[in-house]
């Protein structure tokens, strides 16, 4: 059995008009669409870590819930090991501003988008079933009442189960395939 690597994200999200936006990085390698995430660090607690890599990656500041939104997994071909599956716990970051500069902006694109333009952009299946619930959760309620930081901390405990359920359904589905 392979060792799986723990890696911590945040995933930044601001309310424009009522909804929720989301932005996403461009990797350093190969350019894809990811949130930004890192390697755990002793002397942080997971949340924090997640918070240390939005500034770094994107140049975001803000409030970061303490609990993880979700988990997913991807698999990722490294020179010295071969294929390594690495975990991620993602946490939302709700965005009070974006600096001017920061460490690797010359390295990185940044784009808000939907939560459901995010998830045709990414490719790591659990991102996917994360960003769909935070759209999916947006558009079952009524049109008239607006989004708020607060309403979107409450959604994140039903939308981490929404997203342990989608995980575990998206399993099953390969498994029986």
């Amino acid at each position: 059995m392979r060792k799986i690597i723990t890696q911590y994200a945040a995933l930044p999200f601001v309310l424009k008009n009522g909804r929720p936006r989301v932005m996403l990085v461009t990797s350093r390698g190969k350019g894809r669409w990811i949130i930004p995430k890192g390697w755990p660090e002793k002397e942080l607690a997971p949340h924090d870590c997640a918070a240390k890599e939005a500034y770094e990656e994107a140049g975001v500041v803000g409030k970061i819930d303490e609990r993880p939104l979700g988990t997913y997994r991807y698999n990722k071909r490294l020179r010295s090991r071969g294929v390594t599956t690495f975990e991620v716990k993602a946490y939302l970051l709700e965005v009070e501003r974006q600096l001017k500069d920061w460490p690797e902006k010359g390295q990185r694109e940044t784009r808000w988008m939907a939560p459901a333009r995010a998830a045709r952009l990414v490719s790591e299946d659990g991102l996917v079933q994360l960003l769909l619930s935070i759209d999916a959760s947006h558009g079952r309620r009524k049109r008239r009442s607006a989004w708020t930081p607060v309403a979107l901390r409450r959604l994140a405990g039903p939308l981490r189960a929404l997203s342990r359920l989608a995980r575990a359904w998206t399993g099953a589905k390969r498994r029986n395939a």
